[in-house]
């Protein structure tokens, strides 16, 4: 287990001890999947990997407040924040019910928002926000993107030199929209030529964002599943449709 997560469980634990949470037993940390309706509506496009089935978002409730996290090894939980502790994190699907479960309990108590996935048009409404933002705060950089987001990087692709990386196999190989999307092989070589890296905040869930936040790059994480893990660390997140 990374010490990044061994931070994140310390963190945890002092807050549910500092809040007197530790043994809720009414309203307990409670994980499901969603349907692709719940967690996407009905977006324009149809590439979206949520609605390939390639991953996942799963919701925890805590005390009402709701968090989310995509994921590729989803699975029920139900039990109090102590048991969630128990948890080692070393897998997909524990940290998926981590971080799922700690955005819901920072969204209680009113330390994140933005915890639940944006809908409908909003994705592509995003995007272009997205391309305002880099071009604001950083002109026009050569962008490393991790994470097949389609309607974010066809916005990108007419604004800033980038290239994409993805974990899907399905994608490894291929050109989408007009990009060829590279596997894990190339991620040295393109975080090097990269000036900015733009990284989904599954990263968090699959075990993969030490590398980024390691990588001596400015780092922007995108989507709900980073919420909670970006407040904590102080990472920049755009997630500007969630709610």
């Amino acid at each position: 287990m990374s010490n990044i997560y061994e931070f994140l469980k310390e963190f945890l634990e002092k807050f549910a001890k500092d809040h007197n949470i530790m043994d809720e037993d009414i309203d307990v940390v409670s994980i499901r999947p969603l349907t692709k309706e719940e967690a996407i509506g009905n977006p324009e496009r149809n590439d979206f990997p949520i609605l390939k089935g390639k991953e996942v978002m799963i919701e925890a409730s805590f005390k009402g407040s709701k968090g989310q996290a995509f994921t590729d090894e989803p699975g029920n939980f139900k039990g109090t924040v102590r048991d969630l502790l128990r948890f080692p994190l070393t897998n997909n699907k524990n940290r998926a019910f981590f971080i799922a479960s700690l955005n819901a309990i920072l969204r209680h108590f009113g330390i994140v928002e933005g915890t639940k996935h944006c809908k409908n048009n909003e994705p592509e409404l995003c995007s272009y926000s997205f391309v305002r933002y880099i071009s604001e705060n950083f002109r026009k950089p050569k962008i490393a993107f991790f994470g097949f987001q389609p309607a974010m990087i066809s916005a990108f692709k007419d604004k800033f030199e980038i290239r994409v990386i993805d974990l899907d196999e399905d994608n490894i190989g291929s050109k989408k929209y007009g990009l060829e999307i590279f596997g894990q092989d190339k991620e040295e070589e393109i975080i090097s030529w990269c000036d900015l890296i733009v990284a989904t905040g599954s990263t968090v869930a699959n075990g993969t964002i030490e590398k980024y936040i390691s990588a001596g790059k400015p780092v922007i994480f995108y989507g709900v599943t980073g919420a909670s893990v970006c407040k904590i660390l102080n990472l920049r997140r755009f997630c500007p449709y969630s709610k």
